[in-house]
C-alpha cells in the first residue's frame, strides 16, 4: 500500500511541473516570394505557364498568404511580351501564349504594392532519363529501396541539372542539383532512396536543364535545409535568388525565376 502511495505522489509531482511555454518568434515585414518556374516539358508546346506569388509569413502560420493584384509580364529578346493574369485571388498568375526557345533569354517583371521586381534567366536544355535501376537492399541497414535514374551528359558543354522526384508517401518532392564537372560526356545517374517506398508505388522523376547560377542557388539552399539543427536553427546566410527590387533594393524578394527544358518519367517500383 505504501508503494502505491509513493507512485501516485510521484505522478502528481511530474504532472504539476508541466507548464505551457509560449515561444516568441520575431516577426519581420512580409516579403514577396517569387515561384516563377517556366518549364517546357518534352512533347508539349510549352505555351501554358504559371507563376506563383506569395508573401512570407510568421513561422507558426498555417496558411501562406497570396500576393494579389500584381502585374506580371515576361519578355524575350525578340520583343515578345507574355502577360500573366491572376486566377481569381489565388496568387497564381497564368499565361497561355508563352513561346519557349532553347538558349533564349527572358526577363520577368513584377509590379506589386508600388514596387517593381525584375529577374533575367536563360532557357537551358536538358536530356531525358535513359533507364532506371532499382536496388531493394540499399540503405545503411539494407532495407531501403534505391533508385538510380541514368542519363547521358552531352560532351564538351557545361551542363547543370535539377531533379525533382515525387514520392506518393511524401507531402513535398525531393530535390537534387547536379553538374557535369567531373563526368562530362558520360552516362551518369541521379540517386534517390526512401525506406517507405513499396512495390507498386509510382514515383515521378523530372529532369530540368538549369543555368550555373540556379545550380549554385539550389546547392546552397539544399545544404541549409539538410542541416540537423532543428527548425529554429539560424541559417548561415539568406540565400538570394536572381530577382531584385529595383524600387527599394533593401526590400529584396525571396525565390527564383527559372526557365527550363524538362523531361518527365513515371516509374513503378518493382
Amino acid at each position: 500500500m505504501k508503494n502505491i502511495f509513493y507512485i501516485i505522489t510521484l505522478s502528481l509531482l511530474v504532472w504539476s511541473c508541466e507548464d505551457v511555454i509560449d515561444v516568441e518568434v520575431p516577426n519581420a515585414a512580409p516579403k514577396l516570394v517569387i515561384d516563377a518556374s517556366l518549364n517546357w516539358f518534352d512533347g508539349t508546346a510549352g505555351n501554358e505557364q504559371n507563376i506563383i506569388l506569395t508573401l512570407s509569413a510568421p513561422y507558426f502560420n498555417t496558411e501562406v498568404p497570396p500576393a494579389n493584384n500584381a502585374t506580371v509580364t515576361v519578355t524575350d529578346t525578340n520583343n515578345n511580351t507574355f502577360v500573366f493574369t491572376e486566377d481569381g485571388t489565388t496568387g497564381i498568375y497564368r499565361t497561355s501564349n508563352f513561346i519557349p526557345e532553347i538558349d533564349e533569354t527572358y526577363t520577368l517583371t513584377i509590379l506589386y504594392a508600388g514596387e517593381t521586381y525584375t529577374g533575367t534567366e536563360t532557357l537551358k536544355s536538358t536530356v531525358p532519363v535513359n533507364s532506371i535501376e532499382q536496388n531493394n537492399d540499399g540503405g545503411f541497414t539494407g532495407d531501403e529501396i534505391e533508385i538510380k535514374a541514368f542519363y547521358t551528359d552531352p560532351a564538351n558543354i557545361d551542363n547543370y541539372y535539377f531533379f525533382e522526384i515525387q514520392n506518393p508517401s511524401l507531402i513535398t518532392p525531393e530535390f537534387e542539383a547536379y553538374k557535369d564537372e567531373f563526368v562530362d560526356g558520360n552516362e551518369i545517374f541521379a540517386f534517390y532512396s526512401d525506406e517507405d517506398l513499396q512495390a507498386g508505388d509510382e514515383i515521378v522523376i523530372r529532369n530540368y536543364g538549369v543555368t550555373e547560377r540556379f545550380y549554385e542557388f539550389m546547392f546552397l539552399l539544399l545544404q541549409q535545409t539538410e542541416t540537423d539543427g532543428g527548425p529554429f536553427q539560424t541559417q548561415p546566410a539568406t540565400v538570394r535568388g536572381n530577382c531584385i527590387n529595383i524600387t527599394n533594393p533593401d526590400n529584396f524578394p525571396l525565390g527564383y525565376f527559372r526557365v527550363s527544358q524538362a523531361f518527365e518519367i513515371i516509374y513503378t517500383v518493382e
